[in-house]
């Protein structure tokens, strides 16, 4: 096989998963004419928040936690410190919601490199409920969320996830982040479901309980710098599975600037690169890049002009993510195809970076993806 021979099938190869993955994830994430009935019977939830400081439309998605049409439900927010700034706002929450039962826990429990997950350990031990939902302060939920996770869940699930769609951008890189989050990670995410291969997501995370007692409880989330990865370890070790809440759930943004969204995405890669190595290999192949040079190369060789080619391989990526951006009422104008290309430019720079480094920060933590995590028991 020659040298074009392999570029034209690399192409063809990529393109192809590219419309499986838009096209498994246009139908998960379709939008939906009315909410998610509440089962029956409806299953109490302990809903768990860890917070720390004020986010963009922080007011907005902690008070959605409020609002949600279920019936036996509570609500537990973790906090490292008495004085965060954002203890004031969820107190004035609790006090102007008293039907719905809620509580702030203080203090942190050092089980792991992982700060959020040592935040969260204090929650998992005083939820009143085996039905555990862990769920990131900038999520914004609608009144089914609760719906949307149980209904994922069935006799051969460990974990039903949600990951974050990005809304309201009002800034050119929160357009990017839409970008990220969107029409790439989450329709790869959906894709890997489909043969076979869940990937945990930290922003919300539903728990039974018994999943996690039997195996170390929480504090197995952190044999993994990622209590992601870690929970996903843990389900497939038990022959159980990772399922993806249909419809996902919502994160708007607001203003973000290059070294918001460059280090977010850095970090994420940095985790992916040692915990799920073989995968993470791969995500540099993921943008339209690399199969445009692989059709416009072999079209030169095969005696075509090969500008065009390349551009029409990109632009049948952008088109396919359009299709799912418009059917599943995501973030889409008409900059949104150009701003997908700038993405799919930065992968191979994003990816080259994680490969080479491993220090970060994160909400004010320095971290390393090289420091060894806490040991169970």
């Amino acid at each position: 096989m020659t040298v074009a021979e392999c570029a034209a099938g690399f192409s063809v190869l990529m393109t192809g998963a590219q419309l499986f993955s838009t096209g498994v994830a246009a139908v998960r994430c379709r939008k939906i004419p009315q909410p998610f009935p509440v089962p029956d019977p409806a299953p109490p939830v302990s809903l768990m928040r860890p917070v720390r400081g004020m986010d963009n439309f922080e007011e907005e998605t902690l008070r959605s936690s409020f609002l949600l049409d279920y019936p036996d439900y509570e609500l537990i927010f973790c906090c490292e410190e008495a004085d965060d700034p954002v203890l004031p706002l969820i107190r004035r929450l609790i006090a102007a919601h008293p039907g719905v039962p809620s509580r702030v826990l203080i203090g942190r429990d050092d089980i792991s490199a992982n700060p959020k997950l040592n935040n969260c350990v204090k929650g998992w031990h005083g939820a009143a409920h085996d039905w555990i939902i862990m769920a990131d302060s900038n999520v914004l939920m609608p009144h089914d969320y609760i719906q949307r996770l149980l209904k994922r869940y069935t006799k051969d699930t460990g974990l039903v996830c949600s990951t974050p769609i990005g809304s309201r951008p009002q800034s050119f890189w929160a357009e990017v982040e839409c970008g990220f989050l969107n029409t790439l990670q989450a329709r790869w995410q959906y894709a890997a479901e489909a043969i076979g291969f869940g990937f945990a997501q930290g922003k919300s995370m539903l728990w039974h309980k018994p999943v996690l007692e039997g195996h170390g409880s929480i504090e197995a989330l952190g044999l993994e710098i990622a209590e992601d990865a870690a929970a996903t370890k843990l389900v497939r070790r038990q022959g159980l599975r990772v399922g993806l809440a249909d419809n996902p759930f919502e994160q708007p943004l607001g203003v973000r600037s290059f070294a918001e969204v460059w280090g977010r995405q850095l970090r994420w890669a940095r985790l992916r690169r040692v915990t799920f190595l073989p995968f993470f290999l791969l995500e540099v192949f993921t943008g339209c890049v690399f199969p445009s040079l692989a059709a416009a190369f072999a079209a030169s060789v095969y005696g075509y002009d090969a500008a065009p080619v390349g551009v029409l391989v990109a632009a049948l990526w952008m088109a396919a993510e359009a299709v799912l951006a418009w059917s599943a009422g995501w973030r889409m104008t008409w900059a949104s195809p150009f701003v997908w290309l700038f993405r799919d430019c930065m992968l191979p720079v994003l990816f080259t970076t994680a490969l080479l480094t491993d220090d970060f920060v994160w909400r004010g933590n320095a971290m390393t993806v090289k420091e060894e995590p806490a040991k169970v028991g």
